[in-house]
C-alpha cells in the first residue's frame, strides 16, 4: 500500500478548501430560496432554513420568470446548435483545407478573441435595428454564430483528423458533406463537447448583450428578470436567491449531460495546438 506522503495531505487540505469555498456561494442560493424574507437578513445569519418555506418561488412566478427562463433556454440551446455547427465547419476548413489567405483569415479570428465586445456594439446596435430584430431573441443569437473562440477550438481539433483519411474518402468518391460528417465529426466529438459547455455556459451568463438588446419585460432572460426584482428602497432577497437557484439548473444540468466530452476536450485540446 502506498503511503501517503505530507505534501500529498497538505494539497488534499487545500482542496478541500477551495472546493468549499466555490460551492458555499451555492449551498446559500440554494438554502436562501427557502427561507422567509426576515430570516435571509437575518443577524447572526440562519446557515440552515429552519422553518422552509416555499414562498419566494410563489413571489416569483407571479413575474413572468417561467417566461424569461424558457426565454434563457431557447437563446442558449439555438447559440448552442448554431455554433457548434458553424464552428466545427469553420475550424474544418482551416485546418485541412489550403486555399488563398487560410493564414491571413485564421489570424483575424485569433485577433477578433482579444476584441472587446464594447468595440462592436455600436455597429452591432445599428445592424441589429437594420435587420428590424431588435428586442427579439435573435438579436442574441445571431451576433454569436460567428464566435471566433469556437472557430479556434474547432479548429485546433480538426488538426488532429488525419490527412490520409480524408484523402482515402476522397478517392472513394466521397463528397465534403459527407466526409465531414461521417470522418471528421466523429474524430473531434469531444471538442464539439466541450464547444458546446463553452458556449451554452457564455450564452446563458451574457449579461451585458441581453441587457443591450432586449427591452420588453416578456422577452427579457431569467439573469435579466431576476435583476428587475431588485427595487430601490427594499430587495427580496429570498425571491432573488429563488430566482438565482432557477437560473442555475439548466447550466448544471448541460455540464453534467456533457461533462465527460469536456474533460475529454480539455486534455485533447492539449495534445495538439
Amino acid at each position: 500500500m502506498k503511503k501517503t506522503k505530507p505534501l500529498d495531505l497538505i494539497g488534499m487540505f487545500f482542496l478541500l478548501l477551495l472546493s468549499i469555498i466555490f460551492i458555499f456561494p451555492f449551498y446559500w442560493i440554494l438554502t436562501g430560496a427557502f427561507k422567509s424574507q426576515k430570516v435571509t437578513i437575518k443577524l447572526p445569519p440562519e446557515w440552515w432554513p429552519m422553518t422552509p418555506t416555499t414562498e419566494n418561488f410563489v413571489k416569483l412566478f407571479q413575474n413572468p420568470a417561467l417566461a424569461w427562463l424558457m426565454n434563457s433556454v431557447f437563446i442558449s440551446a439555438l447559440a448552442l446548435i448554431i455554433i457548434c455547427i458553424t464552428a466545427s465547419m469553420a475550424g474544418y476548413v482551416l485546418a485541412k483545407k489550403r486555399f488563398y489567405g487560410d493564414k491571413l483569415l485564421f489570424s483575424i479570428f485569433v485577433f477578433a478573441m482579444a476584441l472587446p465586445k464594447q468595440v462592436i456594439l455600436v455597429p452591432l446596435m445599428k445592424l441589429v435595428s437594420f435587420m428590424g430584430i431588435h428586442d427579439t431573441s435573435w438579436a442574441v443569437i445571431l451576433p454569436l454564430c460567428g464566435w471566433p473562440f469556437g472557430i479556434f477550438l474547432m479548429k485546433q481539433f480538426s488538426e488532429n483528423v488525419p490527412t490520409e483519411l480524408l484523402e482515402a474518402a476522397k478517392i472513394d468518391g466521397s463528397g465534403e458533406l459527407r466526409t465531414f460528417t461521417g470522418i471528421v465529426m466523429p474524430i473531434v466529438k469531444p471538442g464539439l463537447g466541450a464547444l458546446a459547455i463553452f458556449t451554452f455556459i457564455n450564452t446563458w451568463n451574457d449579461y451585458f448583450m441581453q441587457l443591450v438588446m432586449l427591452n420588453s419585460k416578456k422577452n427579457l432572460t431569467i439573469s435579466l428578470g431576476v435583476a428587475t426584482l431588485q427595487q430601490e428602497f427594499s430587495t427580496n432577497y429570498g425571491v432573488i436567491m429563488a430566482g438565482a437557484a432557477l437560473a442555475a439548473v439548466p447550466i448544471v444540468t448541460v455540464f453534467l449531460l456533457f461533462q465527460n466530452y469536456f474533460t475529454q476536450g480539455i486534455t485533447m485540446g492539449a495534445v495538439k495546438g
